[in-house]
């Protein structure tokens, strides 16, 4: 290692620990009783403070754990496979057609994309109870239209960078538009594709203000969920919701650190062009 990149090392080592520590936090005390997480939150367990999984079934008991992570995952799964496939046909369409109508969809899009979601959430969430989009159905069209504008704004950079030689080729051969896109256009878009799915899965896994608006305590999502173990007067269960939080940050791990390797080739690639 060169001397002269040891400081930037060094800090970007301390970056990481900063970021991994309350991760480390979290998962420590998921082991201990609830008094010894309060009174000594930063120490490891030991034989008086050890809690077993004792926490982990008493956490998944009182929130029904397991029916949360169910609509949880259900919401997820659906809703980033429609921001990937919707924002995908609707870039390639912007992206190859010049015209008037195009250029006002896509600033419509990047427009939305700053709109604060606290200007629109009231009247959101009375359009979706007329329209009965408050349901773990109707809630993956709310998070479409949310997600919609940064995915079209990274695939249609993205789109740009795609030689329409292929494209032209492709029509001799005689591909018509919907073979060309899912044949052809689709796979090349494979990085940034994977790249929107986790940044949106990471936002909608982890979303609590929206699903309470819409599906509140009908269909609790893990979030909604784990709000269930604060008690009365200001208690909290720590010890079952140290224990949930570790369950419901595990999945979306393990789904990032599959998909990592395709985060910085899609983010550069969709910023060639713009």
């Amino acid at each position: 290692m060169k001397s002269k990149n040891l400081p930037i090392t060094i800090f970007l080592m301390g970056l990481a620990i900063l970021f991994v520590a309350p991760v480390i936090i979290v998962l420590i005390n998921s082991f201990k009783g609830q008094f010894y997480i309060l009174d000594a939150p930063f120490k490891l367990p030991d034989s008086s403070t050890f809690f077993g999984i004792n926490n982990y079934i008493s956490g998944i008991e009182k929130t029904n754990f397991l029916s949360a992570f169910g609509y949880s995952l259900f919401i997820t799964v659906f809703s980033v496979l429609a921001i990937i496939f919707f924002p995908a046909m609707t870039s390639w369409y912007i992206a190859r057609v010049k015209n008037a109508f195009t250029k006002i969809l896509y600033y419509g899009f990047i427009l939305s994309m700053v709109i604060p979601f606290q200007m629109v959430m009231f009247t959101m969430a009375k359009t979706a109870n007329v329209l009965s989009l408050d349901n773990p159905l109707g809630i993956i069209f709310i998070y479409l239209g949310f997600g919609s504008g940064l995915s079209i704004f990274m695939y249609t950079g993205f789109v740009k960078s795609i030689p329409k030689e292929i494209e032209e080729a492709a029509m001799i051969d005689g591909c018509n538009p919907v073979k060309m896109f899912f044949s052809i256009i689709f796979p090349i878009l494979k990085p940034i594709a994977i790249t929107i799915a986790i940044l949106n899965a990471m936002w909608i896994w982890n979303d609590y203000l929206l699903p309470l608006l819409l599906i509140g305590n009908d269909y609790k999502t893990i979030p909604i969920a784990v709000q269930y173990l604060r008690g009365g007067y200001g208690s909290v269960d720590m010890g079952a919701m140290m224990a949930l939080l570790v369950l419901s940050i595990i999945p979306i791990i393990v789904f990032y650190l599959i998909s990592q390797k395709y985060i910085i080739e899609g983010v550069v690639s969709g910023a060639v062009k713009g």
